[in-house]
């Protein structure tokens, strides 16, 4: 394919790709985060305090809640499912598009997700807990994309792994090496760099998320469904003429 046709999600891809995608997915999830807690009054990316609360639900006997929060998790899980049935479907029929994929189904998730907002108001029984199974769809869905993408090195929809990754490796910059006849212990600066960074994009995206969701509702999520057609566009494209 031609190198102008080749965008962040094509198959054939660099460690740079992998950089901005990353940035950009954060942001979109971050948006979507914050703006999904305004909307469903809870954060869908954050699985270890679904688990947490399923626990504490059937402790407190809150049966109904704990199978909501079972249902959020595999709902997350069924998101990461999608991604690697889309993404090996799409490489073993060699589409440039294969990473694109998924990536083209959230961006008609969160147009789904402004539908089912609008709906909320109508009939909270029915389409709250969809919007809340929606959107853990999409957190899964994205993470599994990045996270196949760049082989573990990044995620994008929570942050605890990265701001511990970040916290090591600011000890390790400011660790006093004292001792010249040791090895020195030394910060990996471009890792460092990588995951403030992540963190920045993910809180920018968020930011902006709750602000446009107050402002504007649920017609905010036009933007991050427009923004990921945008990325995927380019191998879709090249698809298309290869099978014309």
């Amino acid at each position: 394919m031609h190198p102008q046709l080749r965008g962040w999600v094509d198959v054939q891809r660099t460690h740079q790709a992998n950089v901005r995608l990353g940035l950009t997915l954060a942001f979109v999830a971050g948006a979507t985060n914050a703006g999904g807690f305004l909307a469903v009054g809870q954060y869908t990316s954050h699985m270890t305090g679904v688990v947490s609360s399923v626990a504490d639900q059937i402790v407190l006997g809150q049966w109904a809640l704990a199978a909501a929060g079972l249902g959020a998790l595999l709902a997350f899980v069924l998101g990461a499912m999608t991604t690697a049935w889309l993404v090996n479907w799409g490489l073993r029929h060699g589409l440039h598009s294969a990473f694109g994929l998924p990536l083209l189904l959230e961006a008609v998730a969160l147009l789904l997700f402004g539908l089912f907002g609008a709906a909320i108001g109508l009939l909270a029984t029915l389409f709250l807990p969809l919007t809340v199974v929606l959107l853990c769809f999409i957190m899964g869905l994205q993470n599994a994309v990045i996270t196949k993408i760049s082989k573990a090195e990044i995620r994008t929809t929570h942050l605890t792994g990265l701001v511990t990754d970040l916290g090591l490796e600011l000890g390790k910059l400011l660790y006093v090496n004292r001792h010249p006849r040791q090895a020195p212990v030394r910060a990996n600066r471009d890792k460092l760099r990588l995951q403030a960074r992540m963190v920045g994009s993910f809180f920018a995206g968020a930011l902006l998320g709750a602000l446009g969701f107050k402002h504007l509702g649920y017609v905010s999520t036009l933007p991050l469904a427009v923004l990921l057609l945008l990325l995927v566009w380019r191998p879709l494209w090249a698809d298309v003429r290869a099978q014309g």
